[in-house]
């Protein structure tokens, strides 16, 4: 898409069709007939690829011993002028496909490399295509794209009047149902009109850098798995409140030579390197667009997918601003919400979480400290809509429930479709409830902007429902967001239908807030 200079038109993958006139719904009326839904749907792209490291035997979610010696001593059997004509067609095939093909058999090559005697014996053509062998692609998208959560670009120059851009990420599924967090960019409208860039085939992934960690989440971590022992404790003493790879590895070192004299020694070391494993950060190339970059899972903890990142422009008490959100890592035994932190859609890091409501899935953070408090929406009973209150956005504990499922339509659980959006009248929450035939649906609360904990409006009936073809799709008759925003007088409210597609939808904010303060709604 091509931002156009005319405001009133410009070009674009698909819009949102504009408000009809004379079609507003009254205060007390169904709060449904104030959605506008758009033509556009954004389908999974199987083109859309990675590469990931490939260890033959060992193929993905398969138990098995690796064949990795036998395929390299029948690579090494090779003449030099089959591997090069080998190696030839792999080029052609697989360049055009990838951003740096070669580089990418370089850095392969980096960690096959210990496999070979005398690596430094192998010629440039028979280095990369052990590489080749040892790599694969992974189509991200293959199963659904789905539950977006939308947020202003860092950005905006260009951008016609009236109009603004957006960053948007997105859950993308691929083989064996691992997530990963894509985004895609784009622009709404003064009337909640939505384009979308088209991303195109092509992606990017990071590059892992070195982090810092917090001790705080390690004791909180460890001890919520395992008992404490005599060598946790001897780490825990020698690191400082915030350690690197370097000071992490320095400790270890030294209680692996007392192996001997202290307990459970190797095991304590392994759990520590997992959990430092699941905090890093990443870079992608600066050349790259927003829409090209793809984050799969990297630590342990987030494994089996990166689930639902929950996206916020937030604003610290000093007036710092960045993007953070929260997102579900699944190891395939547990989940557990995650940070991730960026000022740029460049740079992304990614943390654990601690504290009694760091568990289960769906945190989202307020997009300010409230009232000198650092706030988030959570669902540590696994049912309901809660608060929870951190000093560090590191550490978090229960606050207040402020939504039980007790409506016919979220009657199984209740939870957020977002962070809060702030407005005059209040925090407006978008909520999700789960009810009959596990049928879900999206509604929505209105907080005191001072005081969280006190709700000043609910919607006693859904905002949104699937219909039509949105009841049909991976998990049939669901509709979900993880965030809209605030544009002009307009809620633009993406969502996945039936975890799927992306589709998008706008509802007057004016309206929908009269509607939380009036008949369709139940203050407390």
């Amino acid at each position: 898409m091509t931002p156009a200079t005319n405001p009133s038109a410009p070009t674009g993958r698909g819009a949102l069709a504009a408000p009809v006139a004379g079609a507003s719904a009254a205060v007390g009326d169904d709060p449904r007939a104030l959605v506008r839904r758009s033509g556009i749907a954004l389908h999974p792209d199987p083109r859309r690829v990675i590469t990931k490291l490939f260890v033959p035997g060992s193929e993905l979610l398969i138990k098995g011993d690796s064949r990795a010696d036998p395929v390299l001593r029948r690579l090494l059997a090779m003449s030099e002028e089959a591997v090069r004509a080998e190696l030839d067609r792999v080029l052609a095939t697989y360049t055009p496909r990838h951003h740096d093909f070669l580089g990418i058999l370089h850095a392969r090559f980096l960690q096959i490399e210990p496999r070979f005697d005398q690596p430094e014996l192998l010629s440039e053509e028979r280095r990369l295509l052990a590489a080749a062998l040892f790599t694969t692609e992974f189509a991200i998208e293959t199963a659904a794209l789905f539950n977006p959560s939308m947020v202003v670009h860092p950005d905006q120059s260009g951008c016609p009047q009236g109009w603004l851009r957006f960053v948007m990420s997105v859950r993308a599924v691929g083989e064996g149902h691992v997530s990963s967090i894509e985004f895609r960019t784009g622009m709404v409208g003064p009337e909640g009109q939505v384009l979308v860039d088209d991303p195109g085939p092509r992606t990017v992934t990071p590059q892992v850098i070195p982090t810092r960690y917090h001790k705080d989440v390690f004791i909180q971590h460890y001890g919520r798995r395992r008992p404490d022992g005599e060598s946790a404790e001897f780490i825990f003493d020698r690191l400082p409140d915030e350690f690197d790879d370097a000071d992490l590895e320095e400790v270890l070192v030294t209680l692996r030579r007392q192996a001997l004299t202290r307990s459970g020694v190797l095991s304590v070391i392994e759990r520590f390197q997992w959990m430092a494993a699941s905090t890093y950060s990443v870079t992608f190339p600066a050349e790259s667009s927003i829409d090209e970059r793809v984050i799969h899972p990297v630590g342990p903890a987030e494994s089996h997918g990166m689930e639902d990142l929950r996206l916020t422009a937030f604003t610290d008490a000093a007036g710092r601003r960045d993007y953070r959100g929260t997102y579900t890592a699944f190891s395939g035994d547990r989940v557990e919400p995650h940070l991730l932190r960026t000022e740029d859609f460049v740079t992304f890091n990614m943390s654990q979480l601690a504290g009694s409501a760091a568990a289960n899935k769906g945190m989202a953070l307020f997009p300010r400290p409230v009232g000198g408090r650092e706030l988030a929406l959570a669902r540590w009973d696994r049912e309901s809509n809660s608060l929870a209150v951190a000093q560090d956005l590191v550490r978090w504990e229960a606050d207040a429930t402020i939504e039980q499922p007790d409506l016919m339509w979220s009657l199984i659980q209740a939870g957020n479709c977002g962070p809060p959006i702030e407005t005059d009248a209040g925090w407006l929450v978008l909520t999700h409830g789960v009810g009959p035939m596990r049928r879900y649906a999206i509604g929505a609360l209105l907080l005191d902007r001072d005081d969280p904990s006190r709700v000043l409006g609910r919607l006693e009936t859904p905002l949104l429902e699937a219909e039509g073809d949105e009841r049909v799709g991976y998990v049939p008759h669901v509709v979900y967001s993880c965030g809209g925003l605030v544009h002009q007088g307009h809620l633009v409210l993406p969502y996945g239908a039936s975890d799927s597609v992306v589709r998008f939808a706008s509802v007057a904010l004016e309206e929908l807030l009269a509607a939380l303060s009036g008949g369709a709604a139940r203050g407390r």
